[in-house]
């Protein structure tokens, strides 16, 4: 677990961002948080959270979706980047592994991890970093002329991250990494990241489900509900607290389905602050 904290200085700062899909329907509703430089920040909640559209929110995915930012800002080291292109996002070292992989299935291991250098222009660095990624994930290196389609769930994976660090970035949005994964292949994926945020310095935002899993290796945590940010604090405090661990550690026998029963809820709220 690294150490940083918001309280450190921030690379990522979002600050009451609203975000409306095909002009009418309302996902996020005032969403504020920070992602310190060289961190891991969790961003935990179930389907329709919304962590998928606030990760989308900073890598400036949104338009693809027919989803904008209509109220709020991005900073990023304290500039606005909402009207960026994804393109200069990824040169100014801000990257995102999508929900699902994504790898090219018909491009081999090596051909998808270089797909992401494709912002870079020195050969010689781009190789470096190719061998770099291959420490990190030497099955990668062993599956090298393997189509991706013909690789397994936790290879493409690694391959989608693999693809991401070959950019050189600073920060990686990571989305739902643990999904469709046999427990071990989550392990070995999320020890990886931790080695890749403490040797490399790369700050990575984690958008998770499994809570437990995104708690024991990030230092900070947002937890979301229905477009809000509910409660968020170090990873340590939220995996030990009752609710957290009611509703999303599976710990507790209440019939409560959602932080909205809890009592103290109302003070939770940060958007009525």
């Amino acid at each position: 677990m690294s150490t940083a904290t918001p309280a450190a200085q921030s690379l990522v700062e979002v600050n009451g961002i609203e975000v409306i899909y095909n002009h009418v329907i309302l996902v996020l509703k005032g969403v504020s948080l920070k992602v310190p430089e060289h961190g891991i920040v969790a961003l935990l909640g179930g389907n329709g959270a919304g962590k998928t559209t606030t990760l989308r929110a900073i890598s400036n995915l949104l338009k693809g979706e027919r989803g904008e930012v209509t109220k709020g800002s991005v900073m990023l080291e304290g500039q606005e980047i909402q009207n960026l292109s994804p393109a200069d996002l990824v040169k100014r070292g801000v990257v995102q592994v999508m929900e699902g992989r994504h790898c090219f299935a018909h491009l081999t291991i090596e051909e998808n991890l270089l797909t992401g250098s494709y912002t870079r222009t020195d050969k010689a660095e781009i190789a470096r970093n190719l061998e770099k990624v291959y420490n990190y994930f030497p099955r990668l290196k062993t599956r090298r002329t393997s189509q991706a389609a013909y690789t397994s769930g936790g290879e493409q994976q690694m391959c989608a991250i693999g693809r991401a660090i070959m950019s050189n970035p600073r920060m990686v949005l990571l989305d739902e990494p643990s999904m469709g994964l046999a427990p071990q292949i989550v392990e070995e994926v999320f020890n990886i990241v931790q080695d890749l945020n403490q040797k490399e310095k790369v700050t990575f935002m984690l958008a998770e489900q499994n809570t437990n899993m995104a708690l024991k290796y990030a230092d900070y945590g947002y937890i979301m509900e229905s477009g809000r940010i509910v409660m968020d604090g170090p990873a340590q405090e939220l995996a030990s607290n009752e609710d957290v661990k009611e509703f999303y550690l599976g710990v507790g026998g209440s019939e409560r389905k959602s932080f909205k029963d809890v009592k103290s809820y109302k003070r939770r709220k940060r958007w009525l602050a």
